[in-house]
């Protein structure tokens, strides 16, 4: 399937209703996912830095694009979305050509945020943040790809709830500076959930759910939130299952932690059919 046919897809999933797009770290937990049905997918920075056995922001942007064009591999037929991070570069200009890599990568869509990953000043200021998200909406109409563009607006995340009033202020300047998707990650009220919807003007909303917040599928749908994204929720569950045992192991010389596990066969099983189909 090609890229733009993945970006019709895409498109499409956003025009009404609510879909879940899980985040796998790996073509293996990609691979997965897409055999449980899930229509999309998208990539998570952090569950993929802790595989390279680095910190969240810290992976370079050469790798992360290495990253990017593997999953996009390992999911030739359902969409892809990066998650892009600042677009690794601070000035419009270097972010867009990031961007114009990225969407070399064959993605159906990309996110932005406004976090500078820097604790000194973890925020871009307003109006270079809205002048970000600009020049990523060019970059990509530039490529004539099609490929969604998702800003997102990292202050409650950052600082709390109290920052919601700017978060809502940035998220309806995002969206008249050309982002197709709005997202704000942290919040976890009905409220908070129904403003960021009405402060996108129309547009799709993506909810993150980073843990059990309360919400169902049908309540956040309820709310207009269009897509639902768990970030590194799923590499965190695993990685929790490791130390889990990882611990025990280290510290009681015993072993019930496994007593949890998933068997191999059906993991064996799904992996070869799935190999099979795609060859």
């Amino acid at each position: 399937m090609s890229q733009s046919e993945r970006v019709a897809i895409f498109r499409r999933l956003h025009e009404s209703g609510c879909f879940v797009m899980p985040n796998p770290w790996d073509a293996g937990s990609a691979r997965w996912l897409r055999g449980r049905g899930y229509k999309a997918l998208a990539t998570t920075s952090a569950g993929f830095a802790f595989t390279r056995g680095l910190a969240d922001q810290d992976v370079p942007l050469e790798m992360m694009l290495e990253h990017i064009a593997e999953m996009v591999a390992a999911l030739p037929d359902i969409p892809l979305n990066a998650d892009f991070e600042d677009g690794y570069a601070d000035s419009p200009a270097e972010m867009a050509a990031n961007v114009a890599a990225c969407v070399a990568t064959g993605v159906a869509g990309l996110s932005i945020e406004d976090a500078t990953g820097r604790s000194a000043d973890p925020l871009y200021p307003f109006g270079l943040a809205v002048e970000r998200i600009g020049a990523a909406r060019a970059a990509i109409d530039a490529t004539g790809s099609g490929v969604l563009l998702t800003a997102r607006a990292e202050g409650v995340l950052v600082h709390g709830p109290s920052a919601l009033p700017d978060v809502l202020e940035r998220i309806g300047a995002f969206a008249d500076a050309g982002a197709d998707v709005l997202y704000a990650p942290g919040l976890r009220t009905r409220e908070e959930f129904a403003a960021v919807v009405a402060a996108a003007g129309g547009r799709p909303v993506n909810a993150l759910v980073f843990g059990d917040l309360g919400h169902s599928v049908p309540d956040l749908a309820g709310l207009g939130i269009r897509r639902i994204s768990i970030g590194a929720a799923m590499a965190r569950a695993a990685w929790a299952g490791f130390m889990t045992v990882a611990e025990e192991i280290a510290g009681l010389g015993t072993f019930t932690g496994f007593a949890q596990n998933a068997v191999s066969a059906p993991l064996n099983a799904f992996f070869r059919d799935d190999l099979k189909a795609r060859t």
